[in-house]
């Protein structure tokens, strides 16, 4: 595969994520799909309530349709890439398709809760279950995990293997969600993380990967277009859910869980200072940080939306620089 080859699948993921924008943004807009802004962030973010959201329709019709399309042209003469591209496409849709209810229940039905934590979590925890059984019975990816640095493999046994890609997964997943908070800042470092990923993929000769991360980075930049700040729409669980089961099924399939905490440290850090605020709150009934996650703190810090995402990009393509240095 050559890179011009992979250039025209991520510019025809893009354009048509493009398309799709200008498409379904207005199509929104009049359909009311509006975001409400709850209580619980920061009060600048009320000025926000009207915002047009479920954007992540844009990115998960985009996977579909270029996934779809590069599945039927591979199956033609490369079958055995084309059915390699079936468990990503399963665990990223799957993970849209829980987004979408609970955007739907937030908007549609008026419910600001969405779906209840539980039933959220057995949904995407049946997916997670589904894709880890297909990489292990059906694609024989094994055990096996990358241990960067050490540029070696450990074999885990099956069940504490299940275990702990469930965990890396709805972990990921998690994360690339509370992350989601700012206008591009869950775009842009998913954008990255997914680039470094598909990078490897090249250096690795995984042709399925490189396909699909060209699929799911043309989309992001297309969507991106109109999230970056001042957002004219927001991607919602729809996109959050959808490229966090991205981001941690093309991690899984390569056997790099363990470099997702160097290469998403954004999403990582994001998530321990919800954890911190929460223990020192518990502990201590104040707050350790202004509020959580950590980049409504720089936002009440002062910071602008725009410095924020840019530093945190900045912070994630460091990060990914090193990812790439250490395999």
């Amino acid at each position: 595969m050559n890179l011009s080859f992979q250039m025209k699948i991520l510019l025809l993921s893009y354009f048509t994520s493009s398309v799709l924008s200008f498409i379904i943004v207005p199509l929104l807009r009049k359909l009311k799909i509006k975001q409400s802004e709850r209580d619980v962030g920061p009060e600048s973010h009320l000025k926000k309530s009207g915002t047009t959201t479920m954007g992540g329709l844009i990115i998960i019709l985009s996977t579909i349709v270029l996934s779809g399309f590069l599945y039927f042209n591979y199956s033609l003469d490369q079958p055995e890439i084309a059915t390699r591209l079936l468990p990503m496409i399963f665990v990223t849709v799957g993970f849209g398709i829980i987004g979408f209810i609970d955007d739907f229940k937030k908007v549609i039905l008026g419910n600001t809760d969405g779906i209840s934590p539980k039933a959220k979590m057995i949904g995407l925890a049946i997916i997670s279950i589904v894709y880890i059984l297909m990489l292990l019975f059906v694609f024989h990816n094994g055990t096996d995990i990358y241990i960067p640095i050490a540029k070696t493999y450990i074999s885990l046994p099956i069940w504490v293997y299940i275990l702990f890609a469930l965990f890396v997964i709805l972990g990921t997943t998690n994360a690339i969600n509370l992350t989601d908070g700012v206008d591009g800042l869950a775009g842009g470092v998913s954008t990255l993380i997914v680039t470094a990923l598909t990078i490897i993929s090249i250096l690795w000769n995984v042709k399925e990967i490189t396909i699909f991360g060209c699929i799911i980075i043309g989309s992001l930049l297309g969507f991106l277009m109109l999230n970056l700040h001042p957002a004219h729409i927001f991607m919602g669980d729809t996109g959050s859910l959808l490229v966090g089961g991205a981001i941690a099924g093309i991690a899984l399939y390569m056997k790099l869980p363990f470099l997702l905490v160097i290469l998403a440290i954004i999403p990582v850090i994001e998530t321990i200072s919800v954890i911190l605020q929460v223990a020192y709150y518990k502990k201590t009934k104040k707050r350790l940080f202004k509020m959580a996650p950590i980049h409504h703190h720089f936002e009440l810090s002062g910071w602008k939306e725009t410095t924020i995402v840019i530093v945190f990009c900045l912070i994630t393509i460091v990060a990914c620089g090193i990812g790439l240095v250490i395999i």
